[in-house]
């Protein structure tokens, strides 16, 4: 085959009078080819006609073609390489030719399969991808992998990372309501692959049956749920690259981090400086790109979804519900009842008709137990024993004044005496602070001889008002926050004139207990009536003064006394 030099020397020569017989003579090419050549600039490229013969590999073309056509229906990462090809053709069908030709036809046929694409623009505030990627952090107790979910403007490239402790659906919402805050509006259209946190079931086509929790995130926040195809993670490049940057560049190198918060607050400055940045193939930054995106968004609504999950459990004998292995505390009126369990990213709720009955913190660990020793006040005025023999009050963390003031009770009363006046000053926890009942005890312990009357006295005279429904709520819940139960009817008061006998502790000293006294001063919104109530009784009834010792001391009645608090929409995700 002539080279485009061998085509411009006989041109050349031609053009300078040269016959076509003496072209042929000197350049040694027969005057076919010199008319050819001076019909034609350059050399015509070569084109195969029709398939090379393969006397070897001609006879398993077709073997080759089956096994690649069933490859289409096997998983990705279990389907036949050129390698094992060749070796099934050489092992089980007799095949004596070599491996590179096994894999020249084998890349021709997977090159003609390959798909193409075309490309797609997206108009501004239109669209938002999802997904999670995956990155190792260093934090003080090792190097982990940490989930982190992308949300990324397919207009823009505009995105946003936060850090989550899980994949599970209460993550998935909580870091969507923080990234629709941090972006101040919402796209018409949310796309996902097909995590089954939200999509619960594939249907024909784009189908789907939505999580019911996702779909009223949707409906919340009025954008258009949507999901790519099985298998087709091209369907979203901008969030795919967002994961890419992610590993590739905000976490290289291995970031170093003291918590979820410091992580999340790392990842947030990295999404605000990429605003400066100019995407390939675009004039403008991203900033001023989002921009577009923001003026055709929907607009936030006037309040934030309530990122959580719900599900229903039964309050055992230890007052407990269990959620995801572990077992989460509530008040003593609520067992054996059935409740709702709201699941945050964060922390557990367990709420009734009534409102919030108990709140934690979340434990993502397993066969753990999170209880507040403040929901068992009400039965430790029966069982004192239980103060020494139970891991709810050993890892209660109180001020040293209350361990020394109970040793005193102990050195004047005796071990079972000196306990049950303790208990009657741990009672006062469920209705006023740590601190009130703290600096109670520190002045009565100046007095020569304290007692448990001096203290409940004083706590009565330093608390403001007591906080109701404090062994229900965290400490930092204010009283303003909670809703009182509805007022107990003159019944429950009469519950308190039938006194029974009940043994406190197993040496022979006894205290008389109402009946019922627990229950109905748990259904009583304000300890304070219960007294007053009692303060006026008529003839017959025993005084206010044998009341209050029976129920360990003034203001015990509200120990149990149950309050449910407004959900508390501040929490969610650390950092945020």
């Amino acid at each position: 085959m002539l080279t485009v030099e061998e085509y411009c020397r006989i041109r050349i020569a031609h053009r300078d009078g040269m016959s076509i017989r003496q072209i042929a003579r000197r350049f040694n090419h027969s005057r076919r080819k010199v008319r050819q050549v001076l019909a034609e600039s350059e050399p015509r490229p070569y084109t195969l006609r029709e398939d090379r013969p393969a006397p070897r590999l001609g006879p398993y073309k077709a073997l080759i073609e089956q096994i690649l056509a069933e490859d289409e229906q096997a998983p990705r990462k279990q389907q036949h390489t050129a390698a094992k090809l060749y070796r099934r053709l050489r092992d089980e069908h007799g095949y004596a030719g070599g491996y590179d030709q096994v894999r020249r036809y084998v890349g021709r046929i997977v090159r003609d399969r390959r798909e193409t694409f075309i490309p797609l623009t997206h108009p501004p505030g239109r669209r938002l991808e999802a997904d999670f990627g995956h990155i190792y952090v260093d934090f003080p107790d090792g190097r982990r992998q940490v989930s982190v979910l992308l949300l990324t403007w397919s207009h823009s490239g505009y995105r946003f990372a936060v850090a989550l402790p899980s994949e599970r659906t209460e993550a998935i919402l909580a870091g969507m309501v923080e990234g629709f805050a941090f972006f101040g509006c919402v796209p018409w259209e949310v796309w996902w692959d097909n995590p089954t946190t939200v999509a619960t079931a594939v249907l024909e086509g784009r189908q789907r049956k939505v999580q019911s929790r996702y779909a009223a995130l949707a409906s919340h926040y009025r954008f258009d749920p949507r999901f790519c195809m099985p298998a087709r993670g091209n369907e979203k490049p901008a969030v795919e690259h967002s994961v890419y940057d992610l590993q590739r560049d905000w976490a290289t190198p291995v970031p170093r981090a003291e918590d979820l918060a410091e992580l999340n607050a790392y990842l947030r400055s990295c999404a605000l400086a990429k605003r400066d940045h100019t995407m390939a193939g675009k004039t403008q930054t991203i900033g001023e790109l989002f921009e577009q995106d923001q003026q055709a968004a929907l607009t936030l609504p006037a309040h934030a979804f309530d990122p959580f999950v719900p599900s229903t459990a039964k309050v055992d004998k230890y007052q407990t519900v269990r959620f995801d292995t572990n077992r989460y505390s509530v008040p003593r009126r609520w067992a054996f009842q059935t409740v709702t369990i709201k699941a945050y990213v964060d922390r557990i709720e367990v709420t009734s008709e009534a409102g919030v009955l108990a709140r934690h913190q979340r434990s993502y660990a397993r066969d753990e137990w999170i209880v507040l020793p403040q929901h068992y006040l009400a039965i430790l005025g029966r069982r004192p024993a239980a103060l020494d023999h139970s891991f709810v009050f050993d890892r209660w963390e109180l001020p040293a004044c209350f361990e020394q003031l109970r040793s005193d009770f102990e050195q004047r009363e005796g071990l079972a005496a000196g306990a049950r006046q303790y208990v009657r000053v741990l009672q006062l926890l469920a209705e006023y602070p740590v601190k009130v009942v703290e600096e109670a005890i520190s002045q009565c312990r100046k007095k020569t001889t304290v007692h448990a009357d001096h203290i409940l006295a004083t706590v009565r005279r330093l608390g403001d008002r007591p906080l109701p429904g404090g062994a229900d709520l965290p400490a930092d819940t204010h009283p303003n926050d909670c809703l009182q139960l509805p007022i107990p009817t003159l019944d429950h008061f009469d519950l308190l004139l039938s006194p029974r006998q009940g043994d406190l502790y197993d040496d022979g000293q006894r205290t008389t207990i109402a009946d019922g006294a627990f229950e109905a001063a748990a259904t009583a919104g304000d300890a304070g009536r219960v007294r007053e109530a009692l303060a006026g009784g008529g003839p017959g009834e025993r005084p206010l003064p044998a009341i209050l010792a029976a129920f360990g001391g003034a203001g015990v009645g509200a120990a149990v006394c149950q309050c449910v608090a407004v959900a508390d929409q501040a929490g969610g995700v650390p950092g945020l």
